[in-house]
């Protein structure tokens, strides 16, 4: 069982590419005969992390991967690093806005993704879909999500079976106006990158050793 999530759109955007994304994943890979799961998650610290957490105890996934919008950046981000922290810049869909807040009390400062982040790398590059290997989810709700994910696995009788991690992906470029500059990907090669990414996971024990750090 493979289970991806995505976020409700928030910030005023009408939609959501992390949502739309998954959806498409899905389809392409239940279309190889995978067994695939999509869970909406709300845009709200606290109440993300329990649906999933809800969504993790009913579906006992061998894989993991939650998603969420990076506006801004033009690629798909493989989160490395989740850090346990919430300082919201700007409200969540429910109006909180909590500053300098642990996302889980007296745990771990930070938790890596179990993901192989470098072999999937390197397997969206042969598929022709710009990505890269990202040292920050931010201090959001993203950010939040892949904390309590990687806090969740971390469970010894969770950690036996399932791996999991997060990827940030770029807007739609059908959410765009014409002539824009902001970055973006139309939302069938991000649906196929997370495509890509999930069979990189299922079929990759070690992952591969490749420069792709940052210097900043």
């Amino acid at each position: 069982m493979i289970l991806l999530t995505g976020f409700e759109p928030f910030g005023g955007d009408p939609s959501n590419p992390s949502w739309t994304s998954a959806l498409l994943a899905q389809e392409i890979l239940r279309a190889e005969g995978r067994e695939v799961e999509v869970v909406e998650l709300p845009c709200v610290f606290g109440e993300s992390a329990v649906v999933l957490r809800e969504a993790l105890v009913q579906l006992r996934p061998e894989l993991v991967i939650c998603l969420g919008l990076a506006g801004g950046r033009d690629r798909l981000s493989l989160e490395r690093v989740a850090i346990n922290v919430d300082d919201a810049r700007i409200p969540d869909n429910a109006g909180n806005r909590p500053i300098d807040e642990p996302v889980v009390p007296a745990a771990p400062a930070a938790y890596f993704s179990t993901l192989p982040v470098k072999s999937a790398l390197r397997a969206l590059q042969i598929a022709g879909i710009r990505a890269e290997v990202s040292q920050t989810a931010g201090t959001y709700v993203c950010n939040h999500v892949f904390y309590s994910l990687m806090h969740e696995l971390s469970k010894e009788a969770v950690a036996a079976r399932t791996r999991g991690g997060f990827i940030h992906v770029p807007y739609d470029e059908s959410m765009l106006p014409q002539g824009s500059t902001t970055p973006a990907m139309a939302a069938r090669d991000m649906g196929e990158g997370i495509a890509v990414v999930v069979r990189t996971a299922l079929e990759t024990a070690a992952d591969a050793k490749l420069p792709a750090g940052a210097l900043h």
